[in-house]
């Protein structure tokens, strides 16, 4: 693994109330988590596929992890490369023939790929720093870099139900 990228997990998928937004969050090691908005597709074919769940007919993730393996490819990876105006990017790593070939992706579906193909996140050093948050248990104490960073989610974050944050769970739609 490279030195600059950070290796994360998916923390849960978070469901808003009231509109059709969803985020999905990763965790590192410690206690800095990765807040990510995803269409409500993404995260269905995300949470299918964590929770082991198969379909009637292939979703595109499915056909494109069987693509891959019918042409030889190897997965290595995903990464969140980079964050710009207020977007995440995303590339999926494989090997095939004896190369490395990285390929442009949304992070949603370099997500939904990754839980298919069971390959490591790895997230880009810079975009942890940069967009990453640490629950503060008083949100007062939280310092002005912080805030700042929540400012971006602020809105969405107050309609989603974030019971369980940090305990692995994914709420369940109604």
């Amino acid at each position: 693994m490279e030195p600059n990228l950070i290796r994360v997990s998916i923390d849960s998928i978070r469901v808003s109330l009231i509109s059709p937004h969803r985020i999905v969050v990763l965790k590192d090691d410690g206690d800095r988590f990765l807040p990510i908005w995803i269409g409500p597709f993404e995260a269905d074919a995300i949470r299918i596929a964590l929770e082991g769940n198969q379909v009637a007919r292939p979703l595109t993730h499915d056909l494109l992890k069987a693509l891959m393996h019918q042409v030889g490819g190897k997965p290595v990876q995903i990464v969140v490369t980079d964050l710009r105006d207020d977007t995440f990017y995303a590339r999926i790593v494989i090997e095939l023939n004896g190369r490395q070939i990285d390929l442009d992706s949304r992070p949603s579906d370099a997500i939904a790929m990754a839980v298919r193909l069971d390959v490591p996140i790895l997230v880009d050093a810079t975009v942890m720093k940069k967009a990453s948050i640490r629950p503060s248990p008083d949100t007062e104490s939280a310092s002005k870099e912080e805030a700042e960073k929540l400012d971006v989610y602020r809105d969405l974050l107050q309609d989603l139900d974030l019971d369980g944050l940090g305990k692995g769970e994914t709420p369940k739609e109604e």
